[in-house]
């Protein structure tokens, strides 16, 4: 391990936390009220998730490579349907939205839903460190859950400061950014 390698891990931890920091953005705008603690929550089930699925990327490389190559034809699929469900319901509850009422915000069903819609790309990962060894594969997980971590907060944070000047339009902002990471993911598989 050398600086390189803390760098290189540092990089992809931003580069996947960006459809998670898009989320947590969304759950600030749906909840403007949520506390540090819920706000550290959701940035743990992001961080989580970024960690373990790279993991399980890197586990499959080194034992089940061919069942998994098969799989992930299917990654944008299920992000895709993911994410347009979480974010269609959404855009119901801001349509249906009264002034005055108090929003609920995200439940943990569905922020483990969005916490593996996010990272479903961070499986990636686990074939490009596959040939690392489960020490350093850890290693770098870690950091990308770090960094994920951070990212997450910052974007529940800002969500939530322009949550409360959006009122009951910020479900449907959020539910369309939601959607649209599920369209970007999967347009992003096809044309690369």
């Amino acid at each position: 391990m050398d600086l390189l390698f803390f760098l290189n891990s540092a990089l992809y931890g931003v580069g996947l936390a960006m459809d998670a920091f898009s989320v947590s953005l969304a759950n600030g705008l749906n909840e403007p009220k949520i506390s540090g603690k819920k706000s550290a929550g959701i940035a743990g089930v992001f961080a989580f998730f970024q960690c373990v699925m790279p993991l399980i990327g890197w586990i499959c490389v080194r034992t089940v490579a061919a069942a998994f190559t098969a799989f992930q034809s299917l990654i944008p699929w299920i992000a895709l349907v993911l994410l347009l469900f979480l974010g269609g319901r959404m855009i119901a509850e801001g349509i249906h939205y009264k002034e005055g009422e108090e929003k609920v915000g995200v439940g943990l069903g569905a922020l483990i839903l969005q916490g593996i819609a996010t990272s479903i790309d961070a499986l990636s990962v686990g074939f490009t460190i596959s040939h690392l060894g489960f020490g350093m594969a850890l290693t770098e997980a870690v950091i990308i859950a770090a960094v994920t971590f951070v990212i997450c907060i910052a974007g529940v944070a800002l969500g939530k400061r322009f949550g409360t000047k959006l009122a009951g339009k910020a479900n449907v902002l959020g539910g369309v950014i939601l959607i649209a990471i599920g369209v970007e993911i999967f347009a992003a598989h096809f044309l690369t």
